[in-house]
């Protein structure tokens, strides 16, 4: 098996289950839907895809990511997209998203 970071085949970056009886659960994907990350792994983290917030059954503060295409939109491109985020990850505070701290979040970290 070759390394990760010389292989030509990009198989490991999605796939797009058809048997999904939830398929397309995110209206507005342009590319290959990506299923691969169908539980985004920056759901506690701050990011740039749009969400809203909402008080569970306990009174904790969750983000709803449901209109989020980020993750989705493309193999190659929402496995770039997720890989940079988690280079430099920033847990998220529990506050709604804020585009203002987002675009300085996004600065600081070269993008």
């Amino acid at each position: 098996m070759e390394p990760k970071d010389t292989t030509t085949n990009e198989a490991f970056k999605g796939f797009t289950n058809e048997a999904c009886p939830f398929l397309p659960c995110h209206p507005g994907v342009e590319r290959e839907f990506n299923c691969l990350f169908c539980y985004c792994p920056l759901s506690a983290y701050q990011c740039p895809g749009p969400y809203k917030t909402f008080a569970d059954r306990n009174g904790l503060t969750r983000k709803d990511c449901s209109d989020c295409t980020l993750p989705h939109n493309g193999y190659r491109r929402s496995w770039n997209f997720i890989q940079r985020w988690l280079e430099r990850p920033v847990p998220w505070d529990g506050q709604p998203q804020d585009p203002r701290r987002l675009k300085r979040e996004v600065s600081e970290s070269g993008d």
